[in-house]
């Protein structure tokens, strides 16, 4: 029996070696493009690295139940075409016998996704963003991105493309009176970025610029004039620290979220958001055992050699698997409709149904 159980678990172990290293690698490749990007704009590779470290735990909490069923599909999936369960049942193995070694291993996988969710992801996911944030300062030029706006305070900036290590180049600025008001809008031939680290401020210079002035007076006039340079200061510190003082649910730990649930239920206001929040994590981390029991089952059934139709089925079962939650989440906007419960219809229904044709399959 010992060598049964070190055969199964160690094609399960080697499935999901591969598995993981594969959808670990895609999923933070493509976390990491936007990174990248500043990188190629004089941001550390020091930094780089950090904030693939601070999003490795959570993107592992998505891989580590794939990988699962994709491990679980492959292995068994190819068992039953070499007959081999067929032949283990023969001798008088079951099926819970041949799936313990690879349940144990679900087990301790489902702990470790469990702890990444609720402790160690979310506050490092948090620390990630306010890296690049910081990153992105201290190398000015880098927030700055051809067609895509930049907010400071009441200011709106575009610009149409960059020049050398500091330049930007088709500037348009929008100064705002009110959130849906344009106070000024400036158009600049170019533009010079420079950062007072230790004042925290950022100095955007403007070179040939064209003002329109909507709010000269109350005519409704618009006042046009012409300016050979334009300069504009932006304390961006007080962004830094309005982030420090509020964190987002998505970025607290487990007893962080549990007080916070606990204080809104107590001055009487709606914590479906935090209670989302809460359920989703724990769904997620409880995936693998879900994704087992629902692909056992139809990985034997499948009864085929081909890898491709593992590969297949693994993808589609996980992205319905996910999708689900997802668009349970979603409804965080509707708290009659108890999105926190709903959350966790994919892991019942996996379950379920997995279980239940696991014992049909152990009485065939």
């Amino acid at each position: 029996m010992k060598t049964l159980n070190w055969y199964v678990t160690r094609g399960f172990l080697l499935a999901f070696a591969m598995a993981i290293a594969i959808l670990t690698f895609g999923m933070t490749g493509a976390n990491l493009v936007k990174v990248l990007d500043y990188v190629s704009q004089g941001i550390p590779l020091s930094t780089f690295c950090r904030f693939t470290l601070y999003i490795l735990p959570i993107i592992l909490t998505f891989t580590v139940p794939w990988a699962v069923m994709v491990a679980v599909m492959l292995v068994f999936g190819r068992m039953s075409a070499d007959n081999e369960i067929t032949a283990m049942r023969a001798c008088g193995i079951s099926i819970m016998q041949i799936m313990s070694p690879v349940m144990i291993i679900t087990v301790l996988l489902t702990a470790l996704c469990l702890y990444l969710q609720v402790e160690v992801g979310p506050p490092l996911l948090g620390k990630s963003r306010e890296l690049m944030g910081e990153a992105a300062i201290n190398q000015p030029l880098a927030i700055f991105e051809p067609g895509k706006p930049i907010s400071y305070e009441n200011t709106i900036i575009y610009i149409e493309d960059k020049e050398g290590e500091d330049g930007i180049v088709g500037v348009q600025l929008y100064t705002l009176a009110d959130a849906n008001t344009v106070a000024q809008d400036i158009s600049a031939v170019r533009g010079k970025v420079s950062v007072d680290k230790e004042q925290k401020i950022l100095t955007i210079k403007l070179f040939d610029c064209l003002v329109t002035d909507k709010t000269a007076d109350k005519t409704n006039t618009i006042d046009r004039f012409y300016s050979n340079e334009l300069e504009f200061r932006f304390f961006y510190g007080k962004q830094s620290n309005a982030r420090r003082l509020y964190i987002k649910p998505k970025y607290m730990t487990l007893r962080d979220l549990m007080g916070m649930i606990r204080m809104t239920k107590q001055w009487n206001r709606d914590s479906s958001e935090l209670e989302v929040e809460l359920n989703q994590r724990i769904a997620f981390a409880l995936s693998p055992i879900a994704f087992l029991l629902f692909g056992l089952p139809l990985a034997i059934r499948t009864s085929r050699r081909e890898t491709s139709v593992g590969l297949f089925l693994s993808v589609i079962l996980a992205g319905v698997f996910f999708l689900s939650i997802i668009l349970c989440e979603s409804l965080t906007s509707f708290p009659k409709l108890y999105p926190q419960y709903l959350l966790w219809l994919p892991n019942i229904i996996f379950q379920v149904l997995g279980a239940i044709l696991t014992v049909r399959i152990s009485k065939m």
